[in-house]
């Protein structure tokens, strides 16, 4: 197969959406709109989620795909998207299955070169009961005094990576882990802060399943991403209930080497809180889904620098010179890297996991779904 990226990926949002948008057109889809009610692009345009169906929206078994739940890893999920809408397997879906494309679930994050909300939010840790007491992560306070320096110097960086290296040595590598990417509710400038309410584009991603998978009667969902695993390969998430029968499926649909004992950065997989995926369980109601986070491998454990970045820029930098334009374009190389490589190699999987998912979709039993 002869990938040309430069057909899926775009240099930013506006870019994103147009190309997003045009082969909906060409396939006889339907689009629908989900704009933010305050925010807008650092060009003052309206920030919207683009909602695209492919097929019959009364087909039982249907398929959502999902990119910018990490704002501005949304340029690779995008590109996975319209590839394979771009694919000749869009042309024809199987008798029974449809596909619903959403395009910037977190379009304040895609437009503003942030992997969190407007409100520094990171959306995949904010599908929580916010009326119940929020999941604790105690080990995060001993951590947080050090994340983000006065300055982004070497010497500044210092502290934090001394304060890791203490945690490291008190608790263990896996222990580290978890407490840095599980999420957390008490530091609102902080690091996978989950919220202390559902997020606008968490109550939107509500409404579009209300509105557009209603008639659904089991559904795959991939959410896209970028970060972990290795260099532009595959790296599977899946949160269905191990050894079970939705797990199973995931297994059918992608293969037991990428669903089972999956360890992120060869850790063990952290008690993420608060998920697209476990939003979308719940929205669904009783209704069975089997699906996965997909990753696209960047720069390994080294991604952490990156994550402490974006809170930098946000919250400490000046305000523009050639020193934070350099430091934003490392940001974004590091989540969506520039590498004619990568992205062809990632475009290649993007379009071939997708079919999976519908292939999946169109071989699973009622009886296996109950």
């Amino acid at each position: 197969m002869t990938i040309d990226f430069t057909q899926s990926f775009a240099l930013d949002y506006a870019g994103a959406r147009a190309k997003f948008r045009a082969p909906v057109a060409e396939l006889g889809g339907t689009l629908s709109e989900y704009r933010h009610p305050t925010e807008k692009a650092p060009d003052g345009q309206d920030l919207v989620i683009d909602v695209a169906r492919l097929g019959d929206a009364a087909a039982p078994s249907q398929l959502i795909v999902i990119s910018g739940t990490h704002g501005l890893e949304g340029l690779s999920g995008s590109a996975a998207q319209i590839a394979w809408m771009k694919s000749a397997s869009a042309r024809e879906l199987p008798p029974g299955v449809s596909v619903l494309m959403v395009h910037a679930i977190n379009p304040y994050g895609f437009a503003w070169g942030t992997r969190t909300t407007e409100n520094n939010v990171d959306l995949n840790r904010n599908f929580v009961d916010h009326e119940a007491p929020h999941p604790a992560n105690p080990g995060y306070a001993t951590l947080y005094p050090f994340l983000v320096p006065g300055d982004w110097t070497p010497a500044a960086l210092e502290a934090y990576a001394a304060a890791l290296d203490r945690f490291r040595a008190a608790h263990g590598e896996d222990v580290l882990f978890d407490v840095q990417a599980r999420g957390q509710y008490d530091f609102p400038k902080g690091n996978n802060f989950g919220g202390t309410a559902r997020e606008w584009s968490n109550l939107a991603l509500e409404r579009i399943v209300v509105d557009h998978l209603g008639q659904a009667e089991r559904v795959g969902f991939i959410d896209w991403h970028t970060g972990i695993g290795r260099w532009a390969e595959s790296f599977f998430l899946c949160f269905n209930e191990e050894n079970g029968p939705l797990h199973a499926e995931a297994v059918r649909w992608w293969g037991k080497e990428r669903i089972i004992g999956q360890r992120p950065h060869n850790m063990a997989r952290p008690n993420y809180q608060g998920l697209v995926f476990h939003g979308l369980t719940k929205f669904l109601a009783r209704r069975p889904m089997v699906g996965a986070v997909v990753e696209f491998g960047t720069r390994g454990v080294h991604v952490r620098r990156a994550l402490q970045l974006d809170l930098w820029l946000k919250f400490k930098a000046e305000r523009d010179s050639e020193r934070v334009r350099l430091l934003r374009a490392d940001l974004h190389d590091c989540f969506v890297p520039v590498s004619a490589n990568w992205r062809e190699q990632t475009t290649e999987q993007a379009i071939s996991i997708t079919q999976q998912a519908i292939d999946g979709l169109a071989t699973w039993s009622l009886a296996a779904a109950a």
